[in-house]
């Protein structure tokens, strides 16, 4: 499988990167017998449980679990997606980092780099029209009136589009091409789309084209290199939309964008947490009062991909929302989409401010100082949920007790298992008056009386190796969810993840995988394939292969929970569960096969 960095380089760069320099140069390590250690860097201890292996070149933490090699630690120390991991790596071995496109079933779209180029043209124009456009003075007074300044609209590189229909058009699509990445980025829009009719009507180029933001105040939208790759525009008028943002394209999709971030990034401050607004102007506002730790959402609902972004720096987020009805519910819809991602460590809360305010004119006008206070008062995760669901419950009755528990047990399942998992459903249980054991009983018999979601494959494994599944009586302040057991080819790539070479003990013939319609099984098949092409394979290097694809995400989980030592019998183990896999799809095409033949005689009868 191909895809944006070739593997051989990857494996050209390992082996040319020592994991203790890589570390050292962030974490100080001492050595002790055949590792270095020190006291993690991804939780806080005071003895250290963090070691680094030089021989396997790996890293790993006794006490929180994290562990990868330097490219997973230049990943989780800085905080940044694989590709800029693997160009820090290059940069310190004088390499440039060579890119191939991928050769998927949907193949991608090939961006071209001259889009940022436009975009970062575009960001100087209307930031020198700002400083010099005969209207610079109106629009000058209405960031004064914001209380904006000129070092923090030079901060956030604030800048203006002038009214006229093609003033950028005219400054920057000087030629076809240019004219091209001007629409490609978002810049301009096509007055005629019908180009036979325009070219009828014998109108050049230029008249095809206009710009998107006119009379405007102008923020640029920045990935987390700093690349401007869209603009957000405010009227100054009372024209509409009030604020305007680049459309999708190549480079910018608004729905996996933080406006702020990169200037958070950037900042010398080292924050513990991060304040989710609603707008620029919010942001901005708070930058400008010394609240130097928000983002904000670019006019969608909060997502996942929002929150693993915040995830990365930070280990808590407070939404800031108006503390009205439309307030609320945009307030619950966060929340249910952060209860996936409440792992142990994390925590999320809720800020609720007065009816008709917003974060920019209410710290505005309570101040600084009065506005951190007023973030220490943020509603935890826990409490927010619960009120929200006793809201017209009468839990003084068994009846609402009951009606509590069923409205919970959605929310509580999607939390992933941990402490923070087992306090939710104690907590639960205290407000409906029975044991938690109780509450993960009854959760545990609706999904199954005995074996809740355990699939063919999980029994046969099972049979040949003893119960891997807990017991039907479920232990103390258990969740239900842990009864839920991984599928025998999830297993199989866990195991093959932490000795890649086990792949090569295969002797059966493995194509019938070709077949699979299992996710699992196809992700299976794919790693074998790779490991088989290159005896040499680091299971980490597969992330270059498959990069920002849905495979990719799942190979970077599965990584993540790796183990640093392989168990005993690894081999033995793997080649029995791809056996039952493969026995399983025979027995399942033999079966449709005789369908097939008894469904032709039936019909030839």
């Amino acid at each position: 499988m191909a895809g944006l960095i070739p593997q051989p380089f990857i494996d050209n760069l390992l082996s040319r990167t020592d994991i203790v320099d890589v570390v050292d140069q962030r974490v100080p390590l001492k050595k002790q017998g055949n590792n270095y250690t020190a006291c993690c860097p991804f939780h806080q201890e005071k003895t250290p449980s963090f070691s680094v292996n030089q021989e396997r070149q790996f890293y790993y933490c006794f006490g929180c679990g994290a562990g990868g090699n330097a490219i997973g630690f230049i990943m989780d120390y800085d905080k940044v997606d694989f590709p800029i991991a693997v160009e820090t790596l290059a940069k310190n071995e004088g390499l440039e980092v060579p890119h191939e496109e991928p050769q998927t079933q949907q193949t991608k779209t090939k961006i071209d780099p001259s889009l940022y180029d436009v975009l970062s043209e575009a960001n100087h124009y209307y930031q020198t029209q700002l400083r010099k456009h005969p209207q610079k003075q109106t629009v000058v007074n209405y960031l004064k009136n914001r209380g904006l300044t000129g070092k923090i609209a030079a901060k956030f590189s604030i800048g203006f589009a002038p009214p006229g229909w093609q003033n950028l058009l005219k400054e920057l699509g000087t030629d076809n091409n240019k004219q091209k990445l001007l629409l490609e980025a978002g810049l301009t829009l096509v007055r005629n789309k019908d180009k036979s009719q325009s070219e009828s009507q014998g109108r050049g180029s230029d008249h095809d084209f206009y710009d998107r933001f006119r009379d405007r105040i102008m923020f640029p939208i920045r990935d987390s290199r700093g690349r401007v790759i869209a603009f957000g525009g405010r009227v100054l008028g009372d024209g509409k939309p009030k604020y305007l943002n680049s459309p999708e394209t190549p480079i910018f999709h608004k729905g996996s964008e933080l406006y702020g971030l990169y200037e958070l990034k950037k900042s010398r401050d080292k924050f513990d947490k991060i304040i989710l607004v609603e707008g620029y102007m919010d942001v901005i506002a708070l930058s400008q009062m010394g609240v130097n730790n928000a983002v904000a959402t670019l006019g969608t609902a909060t997502n996942v991909r929002h929150l693993n972004k915040i995830f990365k720096q930070v280990s808590e987020i407070i939404f800031c929302f108006d503390g009205d009805e439309a307030g609320s519910k945009a307030a619950w819809k966060a929340l249910e989409t952060a209860l996936p991602l409440m792992h142990d460590g994390r925590q999320v809360k809720f800020l609720f401010l007065p009816s008709g305010e917003d974060p920019d004119t209410y710290v505005r006008s309570i101040g600084q100082s009065h506005f951190i206070k007023k973030l220490g008062t943020a509603k935890p995760l826990e409490d927010f949920l619960f009120e929200h669901l006793l809201a017209n419950l009468d839990t003084t009755t068994g009846e609402g007790k009951a009606r509590l528990s069923n409205l919970a047990k959605t929310h509580l399942n999607k939390i992933p298992d941990g402490i923070y998992s087992r306090l939710m459903f104690g907590k639960l249980a205290d407000l409906v008056g029975l044991p938690a054991e109780s509450i993960a009983q009854l959760y545990s018999n609706e999904e199954s009386p005995k074996h809740p979601s355990v699939s063919r494959e999980q029994k046969e494994i099972s049979r040949n190796y003893g119960s891997q599944y807990p017991s039907a009586e479920p232990s103390s302040n258990r969740k239900a969810i842990n009864f839920r057991q991984k599928p025998a080819s999830i297993k199989a790539i866990e195991l093959l993840l932490q000795k890649p070479e086990i792949a090569l003990s295969l002797t059966k013939d493995i194509q019938v995988l070709y077949k699979a319609e299992d996710e699992g099984r196809k992700l299976l098949l794919s790693l074998i394939e790779m490991v088989r092409g290159d005896p040499r394979t680091n299971v980490y290097t597969i992330l270059g292969y498959c990069y920002g694809s849905k495979l990719g995400n799942q190979f970077t989980q599965i990584l993540r929970d790796e183990k640093i030592t392989p168990k005993d019998g690894l081999e033995e183990e793997f080649i029995q569960i791809v056996d039952n896999i493969l026995s399983d799809m025979h027995k399942k095409i033999e079966l449709l096969e005789l369908k097939t033949k008894l469904r032709s005689k039936v019909r030839s009868g």
